[in-house]
């Protein structure tokens, strides 16, 4: 499975961590702590990983890169 890069912020208005793919439209997740956030985004890039084989749709390639 490829290394996408994984964006983890504080959400004031969830009250918890989002965690998501900018290489995967829509690949995000939430959880009450960073390290949750993190698991719980993980099991979703397998899930939408899975989705686009079954599908036959293109996986994209790694292509967000981190503006420092």
């Amino acid at each position: 499975m490829k290394n996408y890069h994984i964006n983890i912020f504080y959400s004031e208005e969830d009250n918890g961590y989002i965690a998501d793919i900018p290489d995967l439209k829509y690949c995000s997740a939430f959880g009450l702590t960073e390290e949750e956030a993190l698991r719980e985004v993980l099991q979703a890039k397998a899930a939408w990983l899975d989705a686009a084989k079954m599908e036959g749709k293109p996986i994209p390639e790694l292509r967000y890169r981190l503006a420092i």
